[in-house]
């Protein structure tokens, strides 16, 4: 089979990710639904044949990695069709590949539901903005798109640190330098220690994984340059405590004292089921304020859920706030609204007035 059929088929459908998986046909997501492209399940020869054309796609990259360690992740682009990303694994003694659809031009704000509050995050020129949520929420969409309205905005040099690149930024009145891991440099950490030298404005981290990325991270925040960056969190208290909890509990305190200093704002994000059959985005909006700062500072993690929650700014919106604001737009159903809210037993109150 070949497969520049499927990746064109599944573009065509409007799918966001493709399964290679033996003992299942090729399935397509769409619009967050499993569909299965036919009715024959792929054997391991046949996913074994599909991952080696994903590598050949891919041009100079070879399988050695994937044999020796079980696990690859990189991009590739189809000219005239889409960008992909691939993380390619073995599973039960087979290949299987995962392959995300990424659009050549990045995505229109406006068509995506994104906030004014989120995207006039570009115009902050220091600190650390955090875009959190599960993993295929649209964390990279949102992150791309402040990177271009800052490109688009202002002469600064962005460096983007992804593992691995999907959108691609054309230098407007910014200058972009967009690396990969593992392509273009071995990790997050020595990449970003090296674009401190390399007189940054702005630098997009794909992930603040570890202790050391994270302490690097707010160092460089501190030190004046700009820092976005994201984590499988859903949340703004839960993302304050999975940063501080990666420390020892003896340097926890230093550390909530240098975020509080250092953190403009965290946005997380959930995609929901519309009422049409197509997602769309609730968030949750914290724009850090002196009272949140003190918060931070004072481990009084637990109260920043009711800030935001009764926060009369209007750039400062809970994630159940937002939920119930797409409910009364008519986007999504009531069912939807109570299955994805922090507060189900509140927001059915809501819905009831």
């Amino acid at each position: 089979m070949n497969f520049v059929t499927e990746l064109q088929t599944a573009v065509t459908k409007g799918a966001s990710d493709i399964f290679i998986v033996a003992g299942r046909p090729l399935v397509c997501k769409i619009n967050g639904q499993m569909t299965n492209v036919d009715n024959t399940p792929l054997k391991p020869s046949d996913t074994a044949d599909f991952v080696r054309q994903i590598y050949e796609l891919a041009g100079q990259r070879d399988m050695e990695h994937l044999e020796k360690s079980g696990d690859d992740d990189f991009s590739f682009a189809l000219p005239g069709v889409s960008r992909f990303r691939v993380s390619a694994y073995r599973q039960r003694n087979s290949l299987a590949a995962v392959v995300r659809v990424i659009a050549f031009e990045l995505p229109d704000p406006t068509a995506l539901h994104l906030p004014a509050t989120v995207l006039s995050l570009a115009e902050c020129t220091k600190g650390l903005i955090l875009v959190t949520g599960a993993a295929g929420s649209g964390k990279s969409t949102t992150l791309s798109c402040i990177i271009d309205r800052i490109n688009s905005s202002k002469a600064d040099h962005i460096i983007t640190l992804e593992d691995p690149l999907e959108y691609l930024h054309r230098h407007k009145t910014s200058i972009v330098s967009q690396r990969e891991i593992n392509t273009d440099t071995e990790s997050y950490v020595t990449a970003l220690r090296a674009a401190l030298r390399q007189s940054p404005d702005v630098i997009l981290l794909g992930e603040m994984r570890d202790y050391e990325t994270i302490t690097t991270a707010m160092t460089a925040a501190e030190t004046g340059h700009l820092i976005f960056s994201s984590l499988h969190t859903i949340g703004a208290a839960n993302t304050i405590d999975r940063i501080l909890d990666v420390f020892e509990p003896s340097q926890q305190h230093q550390i909530a004292v240098q975020l509080a200093m250092v953190l403009q704002a965290v946005v997380s994000q959930q995609l929901l089921p519309s009422v049409d059959g197509e997602l769309v985005p609730a968030f949750e909006i914290m724009i850090v304020n002196p009272a949140i700062r003190n918060m931070i500072r004072e481990n009084k993690i637990h109260q920043i859920d009711t800030v935001i929650y009764s926060s009369a700014e209007e750039e400062m919106i809970s994630m159940d706030t937002s939920i119930l604001n797409l409910y009364k737009s008519g986007l999504i159903s009531e069912r939807t609204a109570l299955t994805f809210a922090s507060n189900p037993e509140l927001l059915a109150k809501k819905l009831k007035l």
